[in-house]
């Protein structure tokens, strides 16, 4: 492990300063990203899986994929039970990809961080694997996300250590005291990509709607 290099592409997006870079980063990356991941060890996407599974009951629908790349969760979701799920990403070329898999019932190419156009409580349930980390997007894109996700429905998401540690874990508790959320499980730190080299811990979090 501590002689493979980092990825290129995802070294580049962890250091990009504006949405427009971070997409145009991807919709490069999108032809051999599958293949980069799956040879980095990538976790997260197992890990939100089976979150999901135990907190949120099979066939509740919709489901959104926030942050969904190629689709390898909303693959899985179809395969394990949840037949509806719409994805949305940054980056129309990783859409493209996850289009092509056939697993999605809609696909909207947007950024999260801002407001999203989608209506109050309107998915039963939302997973976002590997969103929340650097360069990407911060506790700023929470709101959202509970806004559009409806009471009693999970909002499955993993958090790299340094957002964790620089206002995140503060903001979920506040949102936990104000009755907006309730933690049903975080899981220990564990690494992404165990194939990469100095990959900083992520841990995966579930939050129930209020």
């Amino acid at each position: 492990m501590a002689d493979s290099k980092p990825l290129g592409p995802l070294t580049a997006a962890y250091a990009a300063k504006r949405p427009e870079e971070v997409a145009a980063l991807y919709d490069r990356w999108s032809e051999t990203y599958d293949a980069d991941m799956s040879a980095a060890g990538y976790r997260h996407p197992t890990i939100c899986l089976a979150l999901i599974a135990r907190h949120l009951p099979r066939g509740a629908a919709p489901l959104l994929d926030a942050g969904a790349g190629t689709g390898l969760i909303g693959e899985w979701l179809a395969i394990t039970g949840y037949p509806k799920v719409e994805a949305l990403d940054i980056s129309q070329g990783m859409l493209d990809k996850a289009a092509a898999k056939g697993v999605y019932t809609a696909l909207h190419c947007l950024a999260m961080g801002g407001p999203l156009p989608f209506a109050d409580n309107a998915y039963a349930g939302i997973v976002s694997a590997g969103v929340f980390t650097s360069g990407h997007v911060g506790a700023e894109g929470l709101d959202e996300l509970i806004r559009i996700c409806r009471p009693g429905g999970v909002i499955v998401l993993t958090v790299k250590n340094t957002l964790w540690e620089a206002g995140f874990a503060q903001r979920v508790a506040a949102l936990e005291a104000g009755r907006t959320v309730v933690r049903v499980e975080e899981t220990a730190p564990y690494v992404s990509m165990p194939g990469e080299a100095d990959t900083v811990p992520s841990r995966g979090l579930v939050l129930r709607v209020i």
